[in-house]
């Protein structure tokens, strides 16, 4: 998803459009997390796109993240991330009910080699947004950091996952 260099990880909002020539291939992550053969190859075959709402709450400080997952020829999905490390539920068809929560973190703070990886000095710097999602039905728990990297000279909103 392609970047300029006004925006950060201190501000996501915006339309991201998945370039899937530079991601990696989602079918066995999708498989490991018991989403169906058929809605599994749908997603690989559509275009997704992520349209992004990134505000903070003056009173709190609390910084929210609402998402609207589109899908070409699917419906979409939408979520809402409060920045706070709070377990909330969500549920929608395609990941089923899970129990999800988000903060920002700084590079020490990912365990997992991985997902530190890649990242541009100014998402060091100011640092990440991390996802915690589980799964109990389906016995799985992903672990998601976003920021920015450089992809073949180009900047890139990314995300990478580890399940």
């Amino acid at each position: 998803m392609a970047a300029p260099a006004t925006i950060d990880i201190s501000n996501i909002s915006g339309v991201w459009v998945m370039n899937k020539t530079l991601s990696d291939d989602t079918a066995d992550v999708l498989a490991a997390q018991s989403i169906g053969w058929i809605l599994r190859n749908s997603i690989g075959l559509a275009t997704i796109t992520l349209t992004i709402k990134h505000t903070t709450d003056l009173e709190t400080g609390v910084e929210q993240i609402d998402i609207n997952q589109s899908l070409s020829g699917l419906s979409g999905t939408v979520e809402a991330r409060k920045l706070d490390w709070t377990d909330r539920p969500h549920e929608d068809y395609v990941f089923g009910k899970v129990v999800g929560k988000s903060r920002r973190v700084q590079l020490s703070e990912i365990d997992d080699e991985v997902l530190k990886k890649g990242w541009t000095e100014d998402t060091v710097a100011k640092g990440f947004i991390q996802s915690y999602v589980v799964n109990e039905e389906y016995q799985w728990t992903a672990e998601q950091v976003w920021g920015f990297m450089e992809v073949n000279g180009e900047r890139r909103y990314a995300r990478r996952v580890k399940l």
